[in-house]
């Protein structure tokens, strides 16, 4: 099967990061992509101007790309933090202020998957705390997702890069996962599995996907070490998103790489046209 059998989209916000916000669905277009994703891309404001998204809006359907990922507000990032809507006081607070501006933006592009970071530990607090006002956003969060027909993503990263964060294995994200679904009834929630994050864990990707396909709404990837593109590292990708297609999974595969010393264009030399 192969790199040509996949659907890929690009994440804006990791590549063609050298371009202002506005010019990158264009150049993600001119380097032959039809879907892009994004971070939240306002990390001061949960709730910017309209006049900001309604110009990201143009600039996407000028470029006649389709969003199909976006996450929620989720602090600096990149940067210190890994989300907040785990984080009590005024980080909890901007993460429900966000909750409907990001699914109401996603919805006026047909973008139907939000991703929601869950936010690092916070010294001084109890974690069971923590949890319970995670599982109390999420499921807010779940509930605008499923008003606007979307999945909300629930995502693990890695230990070494994001120590603060707890959900750093697919079965610590997955029982988040669970438990949103358990208290929405809506089952909408679903497993954001990101190759690069769960190689640094030193988890067991076959294993993974055999166990995780059927709850998982999207994938992401970058070559481990390093978190290039496909082939600058060790991990057998093409085997891993071929293994996932049989698995059932047959959605995008979202390109979160970082494209080295050189204009993001030129990073997709990997991939067959």
């Amino acid at each position: 099967m192969g790199f040509a059998e996949q659907r890929f989209n690009v994440n804006l916000s990791i590549l063609f990061t050298e371009l202002p916000l506005l010019e990158r669905p264009a150049a993600a277009a001119a380097a032959g992509f039809t879907a892009v994703e994004l971070w939240w891309p306002w990390v001061d404001s949960p709730t910017p101007e309209r006049s900001e998204l309604d110009a990201l809006k143009k600039a996407i359907e000028d470029a006649g790309v389709q969003l199909t990922g976006l996450n929620f507000y989720a602090g600096q990032l990149p940067g210190p933090d890994r989300g907040a809507l785990s984080i009590p006081g005024e980080e909890s607070e901007r993460f429900r202020a966000n909750i409907d501006v990001a699914a109401d933006f996603a919805a006026s592009l047909g973008c139907t998957a939000l991703n929601a970071l869950y936010g690092n530990r916070v010294e001084g607090v109890d974690p069971a705390e923590q949890d319970a006002l995670a599982l109390e956003n999420l499921a807010l969060a779940a509930r605008a997702a499923d008003r606007i027909g979307a999945i909300l993503l629930i995502e693990a990263l890695n230990e070494p890069e994001s120590p603060l964060y707890p959900l750093v294995s697919a079965p610590a994200a997955v029982s988040v996962v669970d438990k949103v679904n358990e208290a929405t009834g809506l089952d909408n929630a679903k497993f954001l599995m990101d190759l690069y994050h769960l190689s640094m864990n030193g988890e067991d990707l076959p294993a993974v996907i055999e166990e995780y396909a059927a709850k998982t709404g999207h994938v992401q990837i970058a070559d481990n070490p390093g978190r290039g593109a496909p082939g600058t590292g060790s991990l057998p990708l093409e085997e891993l998103l071929d293994q996932l297609q049989k698995a059932g999974y047959d959605g995008w595969v979202g390109l979160e790489y970082k494209p080295g010393d050189r204009p993001s264009a030129e990073a997709f030399d990997w991939l067959p046209r």
